[in-house]
């Protein structure tokens, strides 16, 4: 396992953690699931991860173009596959895990897909925020379904029905 430094950053009342290695941006922590403390396998480091602060600051501001190069992303080939898929979704639309499967020509794997997006390490980053359930609900968010709302409604989506599974309900 090779070092790790993390720093935060913040949106309103809500902490986010940046966990870094040397090969890029390993993790982004979101707000309930943020411990320092509890971090120990990684160093305190805001100046390592400065660019990636700045970055945060820009897409909480609404500013942001494009998030900078360098992510090491840690996980299955299958899971990478769908994470990637996941980075072609454009600022503020809205795809179905369905569609994500079939970009990754995999139709039948929704489920799957849907594993996958929950596994992600790099929320925001790699926008699940932005795959919703057929019917067109949030369906659900590791960050709750109130986070995700409000990341939706950051990049000006309207219209989402805000309902999901009752686990998410934060």
């Amino acid at each position: 396992m090779s070092q790790e430094w993390y720093a935060m950053t913040q949106w309103g009342h809500d902490e986010f953690g940046l966990v870094a290695s040397d090969r890029g941006l390993r993790r982004v922590v979101l707000p309930h699931q943020w411990a320092p403390d509890r971090q120990n396998r990684a160093a305190a480091d805001p100046e390592r991860l400065k660019t990636w602060i700045h970055a945060f600051e820009d897409y909480w501001a609404g500013r942001l173009d494009a998030w900078p190069p360098g992510l090491d992303m840690v996980g299955t080939p299958f899971q990478i596959l769908v994470w990637h898929a996941l980075m072609e979704i454009p600022y503020a639309t809205l795809v179905t895990y369905a569609e994500v499967a079939r970009q990754i020509d995999r139709p039948r794997a929704v489920r799957a897909v849907a594993s996958a997006i929950a596994h992600n390490p790099l929320p925001i980053v790699v926008p699940c925020h932005r795959v919703v359930g057929s019917n067109g609900t949030l369906t659900g968010y590791r960050g709750g379904l109130n986070l995700k709302g409000r990341l939706l409604a950051l990049e000006g989506v309207k219209c989402v029905n805000p309902s999901g599974h009752a686990r998410f309900r934060f």
